[in-house]
């Protein structure tokens, strides 16, 4: 099973290796380059198991997109609950980004570089779920305490975590060649600058 933090079990239950070989598959080939027989040939498991498990290609995609996105959530959760300030918040969620980045890419690629609408039928675009409200939540937090310039939510959500997703998705696609770690100082900086905070980012 994919996961940010956690040690998968071993050995694996069905449901999660079908889900561990759909997310290295997606990544690499694209959605619609694979087949539900591909899934089951990575994961070493049977057609039926798929079907039993997920119902088809979308139901596993739908899964993968659910499991991940709670993955997520649960490390911004874990960020708020070490930190009391926005900025140390706002940081530190950057921070773990471009770390996952490096040594979780292919869940970040999911979340961050897949076109979900496309081919997981209903879903609403990936800035409205959960994880995304919650930064929004923490970047409104700073604004009511006074550690950011007041100004339109959507407007100081995309300066504080905007130029960050876009440094990891070209990282993604090889545009950046050097780990994200060595640019982080230089984005919060210029996070912090474009919300008028007019002070160093913090050594976290």
């Amino acid at each position: 099973m994919p996961y940010l933090n956690r040690i998968p079990c071993v050995p694996e239950p069905i449901d999660c290796r079908i889900l561990t070989a759909a997310l290295d598959l997606f990544v690499s080939r694209g959605y619609h380059n694979v087949s539900v027989h591909d899934v089951q040939k990575q994961a070493n498991v049977s057609i039926g198991s798929i079907y039993n498990h997920f119902g088809g290609k979308e139901g596993i995609a739908k899964a993968l997109y659910s499991h991940l996105l709670n993955e997520m959530e649960e490390m911004i959760d874990a960020v708020m609950r070490d930190h009391d300030s926005a900025t140390a918040r706002c940081e530190t969620i950057i921070r773990l980004l471009f770390e996952y980045t490096e040594t979780r890419t292919n869940i970040i690629a999911y979340i961050f570089h897949a076109k979900h609408t496309e081919f997981i039928s209903n879903q609403s675009p990936i800035y409205n779920s959960s994880p995304f409200v919650k930064m929004r939540g923490i970047v409104q937090q700073g604004m009511e305490t006074g550690e950011f310039r007041m100004t339109d939510p959507w407007v100081a959500t995309a300066c504080v975590f905007g130029g960050a997703i876009r440094m990891i998705q070209l990282r993604l696609d090889g545009v950046i060649q050097q780990p994200l770690g060595g640019f982080l100082d230089e984005v919060l900086k210029s996070t912090w600058w474009g919300m008028a905070l007019g002070r160093e980012p913090k050594t976290l």
